[in-house]
């Protein structure tokens, strides 16, 4: 499905229900397996949650394929690992088996588990059998993907010693973390941190009653590039913007202030409410990694405002949904954006331009992210074509129904009428 997208006529004015969090979703759902799997939250409803609420629905499957979903994969295959007795062979899609899981296998199997490759080495697909998992001491190496730390962590309860996990180099995406640490807590687990080592005690799970989902912080980012993009008026429902979110993402509210957008929590309606300012930075520079899920919105949205920019710790994006360092420079480059990188772990536009001669069709790279960052851009440029839009379903469904909600024209075209 591609799409071409034309702003509102007049000044944006919406309200948006935002989805809820698909990390917080993602996490409830596997201590909420381990601990018996009898609560009844709502968690998001997008494509990585419903392929982990699929496998972990069925206690009887023997092949389980979560698609594109790398939490999904990681999280899942620490789970399978703890569950005596069940043999599992655990897939994705193509680009799964060419996202490296390594790490985690390798400290799971120093843990107790049985898992082998099924192709190649230190890549899915996985087969995994279940037994009861010793634990004790191990290293991991923090700076590849928090989601392996957070794979390992949420099992260790479950084993006989439990575990101390000592982690090498500074852990990538810090907050997520925090999340996870912060959630089994609330789930009854003993864990505690100082440093770079993280002690958890054999134990069990309970889910807390009353829990709720909070409502997503990279789906709100969008917004927030909308409304820097327009000064419109826009209202978010659902979010925790009292500083205390489990999601590292909330920091957009700080990031979007040098773009022209200050966060109003308490808004007239109940919501949050994003303001335009005139204080937009000269030059944006910021460290990202901790928030690499905010790198496509942050980029887009310099590159549309013509605000030059230098982001920093973007390495983990070599390994997402896509190479989201190449598919940048590569999209920005049909706005005339000349956006440069500096070794493994910056990117980088010092105002350098190309003559844009048509408007742009953004190609997406099976990659949720560049859909949604992307599509704001037609706000500038306007008829501006978003290929295989379809893919948002993996974490913001209905984001295309929330723009037209918010008056954007949004044209469905054959496949003639995107060339």
């Amino acid at each position: 499905m591609d799409l071409r997208i034309f702003p509102p006529d007049e000044l944006l004015q919406t309200a948006v229900g935002l989805p809820l969090s698909k990390s917080i979703s993602a996490r409830a759902l596997i201590l909420d397996a381990m601990a018996g799997g009898d609560a009844a939250f709502e968690v998001a409803d997008c494509d990585d949650t419903a392929a982990m609420r699929g496998a972990l629905g069925d206690t009887s499957l023997e092949y389980v394929t979560i698609g594109a979903a790398g939490t999904a994969m990681r999280f899942l295959t620490a789970y399978f690992a703890t569950c005596r007795g069940r043999v599992v062979k655990l897939d994705g899609s193509e680009r799964m088996r060419h996202r490296p899981i390594g790490a985690l296998v390798d400290a799971l199997r120093s843990c107790g588990a049985s898992i082998d490759y099924l192709g190649e080495e230190g890549y899915p697909p996985l087969l995994i059998r279940g037994a009861q998992l010793d634990g004790g001491e191990v290293e991991i190496d923090a700076t590849v993907s928090s989601q392996f730390i957070s794979a390992l962590l949420m099992a260790a309860p479950v084993m006989t010693r439990g575990l101390k996990l000592t982690l090498v180099g500074e852990p990538a995406s810090e907050p997520y973390l925090k999340m996870t640490l912060g959630m089994m807590r609330l789930w009854g687990a003993g864990a505690e941190r100082e440093g770079g080592v993280i002690t958890v005690a054999s134990g069990s799970y309970h889910t807390p009653s009353g829990f709720e989902v909070e409502a997503d912080w990279s789906a709100a980012s969008y917004w927030y590039e909308i409304e820097a993009l327009t000064s419109g008026w826009v209202t978010l429902r659902g979010l925790d913007a009292s500083g205390t979110s489990l999601q590292g993402d909330s920091r957009c509210m700080e990031l979007f202030t040098g773009l022209g957008v200050e966060t109003q929590p308490e808004g007239e309606e109940g919501g949050t409410d994003l303001v335009a300012s005139p204080d937009v930075t000269p030059r944006f520079i910021a460290d990202m990694s901790a928030t690499p899920d905010l790198v496509q919105t942050v980029a887009v949205s310099c590159a549309m405002l013509g605000v030059p920019f230098r982001l920093t710790g973007v390495a983990s994006l070599r390994i997402k949904e896509t190479d989201r360092i190449e598919a940048l420079r590569r999209e920005l480059l049909k706005v005339g954006v000349v956006m440069e990188t500096e070794g493994d772990d910056c990117i980088f536009w010092e105002s350098a331009r190309r003559p844009v001669t048509e408007l742009p069709v953004f190609d997406t790279y099976d990659d949720h992210r560049m859909a949604l960052a992307f599509a704001p851009a037609a706000i500038y440029l306007p008829g501006a074509v978003i290929r295989h839009a379809e893919v948002v379903s993996k974490s913001y469904p209905g984001y295309w129904d929330d723009l037209r909600a918010a008056g954007f024209t949004i044209e469905e075209l054959t496949e003639e009428g995107a060339r």
